[in-house]
């Protein structure tokens, strides 16, 4: 693979992947127009967040099977288009409960690019360059929330927040064009691999009973969904409690997106001499004791806005660390059920990110503390999982180099 079509995948890639964080941060600066023009709340408008998060969850169960069973791009294409009709749905809503069901089956569409991308990097990349492949999809990731939430803060300004909702329609609609025309296919579908129920919950059965998958699928799943606690939360702290308007609310965003740009190239700088589960430790660590300061903080009033903003500048710095290592352990033990492995650790990253998401919006008490509570919370309960459950991953990768246990 030459240079050019290596970037130009990682590219292509990294685009499907960054649909779901557009979705989120773009219209994150109009919760208070959205509010105002439907007559409801922003903790109701909050839950258009939510929904969008239980639908990433249920769709990415349903499209791993579908990527091993008909290839990668088929249902990639289905997907795109879901989410293309359900965009504009969402620029015509009329209500919060039309918004909230236009955003379900937005994220059902838009899923399919998250699933695909990470199956086609166990496709299209030997093992062991997974972990340094995942590292630049987070990174082209942690792009998007430096533009998103400013572009979207400047359009909801100008022309009102269904103009975000239309321009990610266009986005998608690029990327489509992309996919069709320059994303190598990867995996060959596979007319044997059944659609049947039995058989697909038997496919998740055989992933689940892995235990590298399970540990760090866990590990990576509740430590990744700090963000969202922030990312339902920081608009009414910083919009509501803090007076800002929707550009300055889109450039704090931005600026604080900057953390989780850096920790990514760290983390290539550190797979030359650690491994993966060195890291996700490192890290885990580090956002615990940064997070207890934080809460502790928040709790005694020692933080105003700008003290606020740099202790959560330095919570995120730790969040590129433990992302792409796990991502990438727990999908090293698979080659034939890559799509269903991809599909259930994205399922419960979200679905986890949807309860985090919940849980600020029911724990709404004025103040920043429910949101940094929940931050934390995360960092505690994934060191806490990766401490009780490395040995017995670690077990099983070192049967694996030694031949014992079969790929699947």
């Amino acid at each position: 693979m030459t240079r050019k079509r290596y970037f130009l995948i990682i590219l292509i890639l990294g685009s499907l992947s960054t649909i779901s964080p557009f979705s989120i941060d773009m219209y994150l600066p109009g919760f208070p127009a959205i509010a105002q023009d439907l007559n409801t709340t922003i903790s109701q408008v909050q839950l258009s967040l939510t929904a969008y998060l239980i639908g990433i969850s249920a769709g990415q169960l349903l499209y791993g099977p579908l990527l091993d069973r008909f290839g990668r791009k088929y249902p990639l294409y289905a997907g795109l288009g879901i989410y293309i009709a359900a965009s504009i749905g969402c620029a015509l809503a009329d209500s919060p409960d039309m918004l909230i069901a236009m955003r379900f089956l937005q994220a059902i569409g838009g899923c399919a690019g998250m699933v695909a991308a990470q199956a086609l990097v166990r496709d299209l990349f030997p093992v062991s360059e997974t972990a340094k492949v995942f590292s630049w999809l987070i990174l082209v990731i942690a792009v998007s929330p430096m533009i998103a939430p400013t572009v979207g803060g400047y359009m909801t300004a100008a022309f009102g927040w269904p103009s975000v909702f239309l321009t990610l329609a266009v986005i998608t609609l690029v990327m489509l064009i992309g996919v069709f025309f320059a994303l190598p296919e990867g995996k060959q579908a596979d007319p044997g691999m059944s659609l049947k129920p039995k058989a697909v919950l038997g496919n998740f059965y055989a992933v689940l009973r892995n235990p590298q998958f399970l540990v760090y699928t866990l590990v990576g799943g509740i430590a990744s969904a700090a963000p969202f606690a922030y990312i339902a939360g920081s608009p009414d702290v910083f919009m509501t409690i803090y007076k800002l308007s929707e550009q300055e609310y889109g450039w704090i965003f931005a600026i604080l997106s900057v953390a989780m740009i850096g920790s990514p190239q760290f983390n290539h700088i550190l797979l030359r001499k650690l491994r993966s589960d060195q890291i996700i430790k490192m890290g885990l660590v580090y956002q615990t004791l940064i997070g207890t300061f934080m809460v502790a903080g928040v709790y005694a009033g020692w933080y105003g806005q700008m003290g606020l903003i740099i202790v959560l500048f330095l919570f995120l710095l730790g969040q590129g660390l433990t992302a792409p290592n796990a991502s990438a352990l727990s999908l090293a033990p698979f080659s034939k059920f890559a799509g269903s492995a991809s599909a259930l650790a994205g399922s419960f990253r979200m679905g986890i990110g949807a309860l985090v998401s919940g849980a600020v919006s029911v724990l709404h008490n004025g103040t920043a503390l429910p949101m940094v509570v929940v931050m934390t919370s995360c960092t505690v309960l994934g060191i806490l999982i990766y401490f009780f459950g490395q040995g017995s991953a670690t077990s099983y990768r070192e049967a694996e180099l030694a031949g014992a246990v079969n790929e699947m």
